[in-house]
């Protein structure tokens, strides 16, 4: 019998009420907790609220298509979804599986093909033993990642510094770090390939040797000692890490830096120009040998440096766009943090794919410095 704990949940989405009837049966009879919607937008808000594990969907619907109703449910379920219609040429096939399908039943069908089909998606599902393990990894790759981000806000003054960083559902391998130094702070922002607790282990050892290098004064041979350190453990785990490490001189307002494979830092003038930094070179652990060269920057007063990662330009169509965005969004805000969170709001957590990361490093007017 099953428990109370383990009882699975399904919608069927279906404006015939005959068929609507028979589906309702044979889910029931495999087990399953079933609720009913004879139209798509009401069946979308049912999957809403009952977050089912399997949904039955009808193509032809009297208020949407169910194509354009499997698009809407991929944008909040995971549920498997099964299409059925009557329109069984291969083009409606094709375009229901692109559009998020797992299954596609043609009608007339009989309940005993069902009843396979659907038995033959849940086999793909984990066992439980093997979900628990799988979330239990994936809270310690949080934790390592939680880890890797600064304990205390740094104060520099004449400047205003704030960070922020928003774990994807899969955790990745984005962190920043910084510290204050006697002249100034060190910026670390890096990304490590891949997900999981691979990418968060990764990532800790970037963080590590970075700090390590923290008192050479030469910033690209400092880079240079920090690559070849990580290159073993990026070669063994087929990985690369995209890297912008920094030096902020304080009294001068001058940026010391070296791009790996990055390319999302801009500089930001107080008039509002904005200039995207271009990448010195190729990812850590991409291409055996590669040097970075160093580069800077000045950040007069009322100028920000603003450092930001793919998880904000996977939202945009063009780079423009995407640097257009956080240039509007950070002019429009009165602080590091304001303009921190709103970068952070430009990539929605309901839809956003990979972490998302952002470090703003704002000179003050020297006015308000004063």
């Amino acid at each position: 019998m099953v428990s109370p704990s383990e009882v699975r949940r399904a919608v069927v989405i279906e404006d015939d009420p005959d068929i609507r009837g028979l589906l309702v049966r044979v889910l029931t009879k495999q087990g399953f907790d079933v609720t009913e919607a004879g139209a798509g937008l009401p069946g979308v808000e049912e999957v809403r609220n009952r977050q089912p594990d399997l949904v039955t969907l009808d193509l032809n619907l009297p208020d949407l298509d169910g194509l354009e109703v499997c698009k809407l449910l991929r944008e909040f379920s995971d549920a498997f979804i099964v299409m059925l219609t009557a329109r069984a040429d291969e083009l409606d096939k094709l375009t229901g599986l692109d559009n998020g399908a797992d299954e596609y039943i043609s009608k007339p069908f009989s309940p005993r093909e069902l009843q396979s089909r659907i038995n033959a998606l849940f086999r793909r599902r984990p066992s439980p033993a093997a979900d628990s393990a799988a979330r239990s990894e994936l809270q310690r790759a949080t934790e390592v990642q939680q880890s890797l981000l600064p304990k205390e806000d740094i104060r520099v003054d004449g400047y205003d510094v704030a960070g922020m960083f928003r774990p994807s559902r899969s955790v990745g391998g984005d962190f920043y770090d910084w510290y204050q130094t006697p002249d100034g702070l060190h910026l670390t922002f890096a990304d490590a390939m891949g997900k999981g607790m691979g990418a968060a282990l990764i990532a800790a050892t970037v963080r590590a040797v970075m700090r390590s290098t923290g008192r050479r004064q030469d910033l690209d041979g400092a880079f240079a000692s920090a690559s070849k350190a990580i290159a073993t453990d990026l070669d063994s785990s087929n990985s690369f890490v995209t890297l912008f490490h920094a030096r902020l001189d304080a009294a001068s307002g001058t940026v010391s830096y070296v791009d790996a494979g990055h390319g999302l830092a801009l500089h930001i003038e107080a008039d509002g120009t904005a200039h995207r930094l271009p990448s010195g070179g190729p990812p850590v652990g991409a291409w055996a040998g590669s040097e970075w060269p160093q580069s800077g920057l000045e950040l007069a007063p009322g100028d920000s440096l603003v450092v930001v990662s793919d998880g904000v330009l996977d939202v945009f169509d063009s780079v423009e766009d995407f640097t257009e965005a956080v240039r509007r969004t950070t002019q429009a805000e009165a602080s590091a943090q304001g303009a921190s969170s709103a970068i952070l709001s430009l990539a929605p957590a309901e839809t956003a794919e990979d972490d998302v990361t952002v470090v703003v490093v704002r000179r003050l007017p020297q006015a308000v410095a004063a």
